[in-house]
């Protein structure tokens, strides 16, 4: 869990019409500048290449869909360099000279689940429970203060916010997540949040994606999923819902 005393929920800063709020180290006041300073230029001032894609997704989005699915780390928040890193030196730290594409390769899985893959490949033993909790650790400790939003992501959740149900679905865990979606100033804009180990299986199996739909009382087929990796394409697929890969707009 995270301390409490590390961090702060207070600061509140004002943009693009409404609240956005910033998570920082109660400690590290410099940090909460520099967030809220980058996290306000890329939501007031989108470059045209955002607006084009921002454009080409509200295109891709019209329809009757009733409730938009979004992954969280590489759709949400652009931080997947951040949580290599982190997998990096926590693989380091059992002696594993870890090649990071093994990330992209499996995004969307939860961490305990690539962890155990790490063991298969590279022919080790550790605790991939433990693991997994170093390796969130020092992503929080470490990294999360490089989170950015995806701007044009971001805004179409906005632009959507009260019009259709709104949710997260990640391979995350619910406190590294949820740490993010503050970063990225999206917390409270969210119906329905499903994280790593709150189904029996996780992406690419599709029990994420029909816990959020089940929770937020509508069909598998009204629901559009946004993702970034092919785990949580097939999850979406295999869930019976229409689903657009944000980096290939």
């Amino acid at each position: 869990m995270i301390s409490a005393r590390r961090y702060c929920r207070n600061s509140i800063a004002k943009a693009a019409g409404g609240s956005v709020r910033f998570i920082c180290y109660t400690d590290r006041s410099a940090f909460f500048k520099r967030s809220c300073g980058l996290y306000l230029a890329q939501t007031c001032r989108m470059n045209d290449v955002n607006r084009e894609k921002f454009e080409r997704l509200l295109k891709l989005t019209e329809g009757s869909y009733k409730a938009f699915l979004y992954d969280c780390d590489g759709t949400l928040a652009d931080n997947m360099h951040s949580h290599k890193a982190a997998f990096v030196k926590v693989a380091a730290q059992h002696n594993i000279e870890l090649d990071d594409s093994i990330i992209d390769e499996l995004a969307g899985w939860p961490t305990v689940l690539v962890a155990e893959e790490i063991t298969k490949r590279y022919q080790v033993l550790f605790d991939t429970t433990e693991f997994s909790k170093q390796k969130s650790s020092v992503f929080v400790e470490e990294f999360i203060e490089q989170t950015l939003p995806i701007a044009y992501v971001v805004e179409h959740l906005k632009a959507h916010v009260g019009k259709k149900k709104i949710g997260v679905v990640s391979g995350g865990s619910r406190s590294t997540v949820s740490i993010t979606l503050k970063v990225i100033g999206v917390d409270q804009y969210l119906d329905v949040l499903v994280c790593a180990g709150e189904t029996e299986r996780g992406k690419p199996y599709p029990d994420p994606f029909l816990k959020a739909a089940e929770i937020l009382g509508v069909s598998p087929h009204e629901c559009i999923v946004f993702e970034d990796g092919e785990p949580g394409c097939e999850a979406a697929e295999a869930a019976g819902m229409k689903w657009i890969r944000i980096d290939k707009i």
